[in-house]
């Protein structure tokens, strides 16, 4: 009797490591959906926005428009051609001030989405922002030593825009 109930005892620990093995799989292929999910979302918010932008001249013609009006959209110059952060738009100078508070530490998309006005809870508001710190990286005006975390280049942290090498004025 007692090896029958140590065979049941067995076959009852076998089948529960089989189940947690197979819950752990599931759990994985659950983080992979919802990150497919995440992305799929972000990409329908941004595809009708622009869909919304492109609509928008003609109801502007119509109406007045209910948001909040906004300076001269300029491209992001690189950094090597801009005389100052005074080169950047209002949006990219708040953040480039954000980044300069945020020290070693570097900014996030999250904290940049709360400086731009956005909400942080977004998560397309959140990835707008990160494209932004992306963009001001690839024009030289911040770097990504840590994945996320954006900060100024260590020439700017010291000096700021004053004693810019090469001695220009």
């Amino acid at each position: 009797m007692r090896a029958v109930l140590e065979a049941r005892r067995e076959a009852a620990v076998v089948r529960v490591e089989e189940l947690e093995a197979e819950l752990e799989r599931v759990r994985a292929d659950l983080v992979d959906a919802e990150e497919v999910l995440r992305h799929r979302a972000i990409g329908l918010e941004q595809y009708l926005e622009a869909l919304a932008e492109e609509e928008q001249p003609a109801e502007m013609a119509v109406g007045v428009s209910r948001r909040k009006p906004v300076g001269p959209r300029r491209a992001v110059p690189h950094r090597e051609n801009a005389a100052g952060l005074g080169d950047l738009s209002v949006d990219y100078q708040a953040v480039m001030a954000a980044a300069s508070e945020a020290g070693a530490e570097g900014l996030g998309a999250r904290r940049a989405a709360v400086v731009l006005g956005w909400d942080s809870a977004s998560a397309s508001r959140v990835e707008g922002a990160r494209a932004r710190l992306k963009r001001l990286v690839e024009r030289g005006w911040l770097i990504e030593e840590k994945p996320g975390r954006f900060t100024l280049p260590e020439r700017e942290q010291p000096m700021g825009d004053a004693g810019r090498p090469g001695g220009g004025s």
